[in-house]
Protein backbone atom coordinates (compact mmCIF):
# COMPACT_ATOMS: atom_id res chain seq x y z
CA UNK A 1 0.00 0.00 0.00
CA UNK A 2 3.22 2.12 0.58
CA UNK A 3 4.04 2.23 -2.86
CA UNK A 4 0.97 2.67 -3.83
CA UNK A 5 0.15 6.08 -1.92
CA UNK A 6 3.33 7.26 -2.66
CA UNK A 7 2.68 7.29 -6.49
CA UNK A 8 -0.98 8.86 -5.80
CA UNK A 9 0.41 11.62 -3.64
CA UNK A 10 2.84 12.29 -5.90
CA UNK A 11 0.37 12.57 -9.07
CA UNK A 12 -1.86 15.13 -6.97
CA UNK A 13 1.16 17.03 -6.32
CA UNK A 14 2.62 17.21 -10.01
CA UNK A 15 -1.18 18.43 -10.75
CA UNK A 16 -0.98 21.15 -8.35
CA UNK A 17 2.00 22.29 -9.55
CA UNK A 18 0.58 22.26 -13.40
CA UNK A 19 -2.61 23.70 -12.23
CA UNK A 20 -3.08 25.52 -9.09
CA UNK A 21 -6.07 25.70 -7.27
CA UNK A 22 -7.19 29.15 -6.33
CA UNK A 23 -7.18 29.58 -2.45
CA UNK A 24 -4.39 27.39 -1.20
CA UNK A 25 -0.87 26.34 -2.23
CA UNK A 26 0.61 23.20 -1.75
CA UNK A 27 4.25 21.58 -1.57
CA UNK A 28 6.20 19.40 0.56
CA UNK A 29 8.08 19.73 4.12
CA UNK A 30 10.91 17.71 2.42
CA UNK A 31 11.35 17.00 -0.79
CA UNK A 32 12.42 13.00 0.63
CA UNK A 33 8.94 12.64 2.40
CA UNK A 34 5.83 12.89 0.54
CA UNK A 35 3.27 11.89 3.42
CA UNK A 36 4.52 15.54 4.91
CA UNK A 37 3.12 18.55 3.22
CA UNK A 38 2.55 22.23 3.85
CA UNK A 39 -0.03 24.15 2.39
CA UNK A 40 -0.60 27.84 3.07
CA UNK A 41 -4.41 28.85 2.64
CA UNK A 42 -5.82 32.47 1.64
CA UNK A 43 -8.42 33.53 3.72
CA UNK A 44 -11.65 33.56 2.25
CA UNK A 45 -13.41 36.70 1.26
CA UNK A 46 -15.86 38.28 3.37
CA UNK A 47 -14.77 36.56 6.15
CA UNK A 48 -12.92 37.49 9.15
CA UNK A 49 -10.14 35.50 7.64
CA UNK A 50 -10.04 37.79 4.44
CA UNK A 51 -6.00 39.03 3.60
CA UNK A 52 -4.79 36.55 6.17
CA UNK A 53 -2.30 33.77 5.15
CA UNK A 54 -2.50 30.76 7.22
CA UNK A 55 -0.19 27.86 7.01
CA UNK A 56 -0.76 23.83 8.03
CA UNK A 57 0.60 21.04 7.92
CA UNK A 58 -1.10 17.77 6.27
CA UNK A 59 0.38 14.50 7.59
CA UNK A 60 -0.59 11.44 5.37
CA UNK A 61 -0.56 8.09 6.32
CA UNK A 62 0.68 4.90 4.45
CA UNK A 63 -2.09 3.41 3.68
CA UNK A 64 -3.64 6.81 2.10
CA UNK A 65 -6.30 6.78 0.63
CA UNK A 66 -8.10 4.40 3.02
CA UNK A 67 -7.69 6.41 5.99
CA UNK A 68 -7.50 10.47 6.29
CA UNK A 69 -4.59 13.01 7.17
CA UNK A 70 -4.52 14.90 9.89
CA UNK A 71 -3.62 18.45 9.43
CA UNK A 72 -3.08 20.80 11.46
CA UNK A 73 -2.46 25.17 11.57
CA UNK A 74 0.82 26.20 12.19
CA UNK A 75 0.29 29.92 11.38
CA UNK A 76 -2.33 30.99 14.94
CA UNK A 77 -6.07 31.10 14.04
CA UNK A 78 -9.24 31.25 16.10
CA UNK A 79 -11.69 29.02 15.04
CA UNK A 80 -14.63 27.01 16.41
CA UNK A 81 -13.45 23.77 14.21
CA UNK A 82 -9.74 24.35 15.34
CA UNK A 83 -8.77 23.64 18.12
CA UNK A 84 -5.99 25.91 20.51
CA UNK A 85 -2.89 23.44 19.26
CA UNK A 86 -3.90 23.89 15.25
CA UNK A 87 -5.72 20.50 15.04
CA UNK A 88 -7.93 20.79 12.55
CA UNK A 89 -11.85 19.42 13.14
CA UNK A 90 -13.96 18.51 10.40
CA UNK A 91 -15.86 15.74 8.92
CA UNK A 92 -13.74 14.74 5.78
CA UNK A 93 -10.67 14.42 8.10
CA UNK A 94 -12.58 12.06 10.37
CA UNK A 95 -11.76 8.04 10.16
CA UNK A 96 -14.15 6.44 7.73
CA UNK A 97 -17.14 4.37 9.17
CA UNK A 98 -19.99 4.73 11.47
CA UNK A 99 -20.11 7.78 13.81
CA UNK A 100 -19.88 6.45 17.57
CA UNK A 101 -21.54 9.38 18.86
CA UNK A 102 -24.27 9.40 15.64
CA UNK A 103 -23.47 13.74 14.84
CA UNK A 104 -22.24 12.59 11.32
CA UNK A 105 -23.26 10.53 8.75
CA UNK A 106 -20.93 8.29 7.00
CA UNK A 107 -20.75 9.62 3.99
CA UNK A 108 -19.83 12.74 5.61
CA UNK A 109 -16.80 11.22 7.31
CA UNK A 110 -13.67 9.81 5.02
CA UNK A 111 -13.84 8.95 2.13
CA UNK A 112 -10.97 7.32 -0.05
CA UNK A 113 -12.01 9.29 -3.51
CA UNK A 114 -11.06 12.89 -1.18
CA UNK A 115 -7.52 14.47 -2.67
CA UNK A 116 -5.56 17.25 -1.38
CA UNK A 117 -7.92 19.54 -3.08
CA UNK A 118 -10.83 18.36 -1.81
CA UNK A 119 -9.90 18.43 1.79
CA UNK A 120 -8.45 21.93 1.01
CA UNK A 121 -11.56 22.96 -0.14
CA UNK A 122 -13.13 21.64 2.70
CA UNK A 123 -11.30 23.43 4.94
CA UNK A 124 -11.84 26.59 2.98
CA UNK A 125 -15.70 25.95 3.32
CA UNK A 126 -15.22 25.67 7.02
CA UNK A 127 -13.62 29.26 7.31
CA UNK A 128 -16.04 30.74 5.38
CA UNK A 129 -19.28 28.80 7.35
CA UNK A 130 -18.18 27.16 10.74
CA UNK A 131 -20.02 24.18 12.49
CA UNK A 132 -20.82 25.66 15.90
CA UNK A 133 -22.53 22.45 16.89
CA UNK A 134 -19.68 20.30 17.24
CA UNK A 135 -16.39 22.61 18.57
CA UNK A 136 -12.66 22.08 18.56
CA UNK A 137 -12.45 25.10 20.77
CA UNK A 138 -15.18 25.98 22.62
CA UNK A 139 -14.55 29.48 23.34
CA UNK A 140 -14.44 30.56 19.87
CA UNK A 141 -17.78 28.60 19.40
CA UNK A 142 -19.38 30.38 22.41
CA UNK A 143 -17.55 33.83 21.67
CA UNK A 144 -15.82 34.14 24.82
CA UNK A 145 -12.66 36.30 24.83
CA UNK A 146 -10.13 36.88 27.38
CA UNK A 147 -9.65 40.42 28.34
CA UNK A 148 -10.15 43.55 26.08
CA UNK A 149 -6.50 44.75 25.75
CA UNK A 150 -5.50 41.48 26.04
CA UNK A 151 -7.85 40.19 23.19
CA UNK A 152 -6.97 43.54 20.98
CA UNK A 153 -3.25 42.18 21.48
CA UNK A 154 -4.16 38.45 20.73
CA UNK A 155 -5.38 39.37 17.34
CA UNK A 156 -3.66 42.14 15.67
CA UNK A 157 -0.99 39.64 16.55
CA UNK A 158 -2.70 36.60 15.14
CA UNK A 159 -2.98 38.75 11.91
CA UNK A 160 0.49 40.11 11.70
CA UNK A 161 1.68 36.01 11.44
CA UNK A 162 -0.51 35.82 8.72
CA UNK A 163 0.15 38.75 7.08
CA UNK A 164 3.52 38.37 6.62
CA UNK A 165 3.34 34.60 5.01
CA UNK A 166 2.40 37.03 1.71
CA UNK A 167 6.20 37.51 1.97
CA UNK A 168 6.98 33.74 1.37
CA UNK A 169 6.66 31.66 -1.07
CA UNK A 170 5.67 28.38 0.09
CA UNK A 171 7.40 24.94 -2.06
CA UNK A 172 4.88 24.81 -5.13
CA UNK A 173 3.68 28.17 -5.26
CA UNK A 174 4.96 29.47 -7.81
CA UNK A 175 3.68 32.54 -10.09
CA UNK A 176 0.40 31.32 -8.44
CA UNK A 177 1.15 32.65 -5.48
CA UNK A 178 3.15 35.80 -6.28
CA UNK A 179 -0.02 37.42 -8.33
CA UNK A 180 -2.22 36.37 -5.33
CA UNK A 181 0.09 38.27 -2.79
CA UNK A 182 0.06 41.23 -4.68
CA UNK A 183 -3.55 41.29 -5.46
CA UNK A 184 -4.36 40.99 -1.66
CA UNK A 185 -1.78 43.40 0.31
CA UNK A 186 -4.32 46.10 -0.20
CA UNK A 187 -6.86 43.91 1.97
CA UNK A 188 -3.75 43.28 4.07
CA UNK A 189 -4.16 46.90 4.96
CA UNK A 190 -7.33 47.06 5.05
CA UNK A 191 -7.83 44.22 7.72
CA UNK A 192 -5.51 45.24 10.14
CA UNK A 193 -7.26 48.90 9.87
CA UNK A 194 -10.48 47.05 10.29
CA UNK A 195 -9.57 45.23 13.75
CA UNK A 196 -7.55 48.48 15.38
CA UNK A 197 -10.87 49.92 14.76
CA UNK A 198 -12.62 47.67 16.00
CA UNK A 199 -11.44 47.00 19.36
CA UNK A 200 -10.51 50.54 19.72
CA UNK A 201 -14.73 50.81 20.09
CA UNK A 202 -14.42 47.54 22.19
CA UNK A 203 -12.38 49.52 24.60
CA UNK A 204 -14.36 52.69 25.07
CA UNK A 205 -17.66 50.76 24.79
CA UNK A 206 -16.96 47.30 27.35
CA UNK A 207 -19.19 45.22 25.22
CA UNK A 208 -18.22 43.12 22.16
CA UNK A 209 -18.35 44.21 18.35
CA UNK A 210 -20.22 42.26 16.41
CA UNK A 211 -17.96 41.11 12.64
CA UNK A 212 -20.30 39.36 9.98
CA UNK A 213 -22.64 37.97 12.72
CA UNK A 214 -19.66 36.68 14.55
CA UNK A 215 -18.25 38.04 17.94
CA UNK A 216 -14.47 39.59 18.28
Amino acid sequence: MTEQSSLLLRKQLAELNKNPVEGFSAGLIDDDDIYQWEVVVIGPQDTLYEGGFFKAHLNFPHDYPLRPPKMRFITEIWHPNVAKNGDVCISILHEPGEDKYGYEKPEERWLPIHTVETIMISVISMLADPNGDSPANVDAANGERIPTVNSRGRWLAVYEKARRWHLIRPPSAGQFYSSISEQLEGSLVSLQSTLHQLFANRETEAKPAIFDNRII
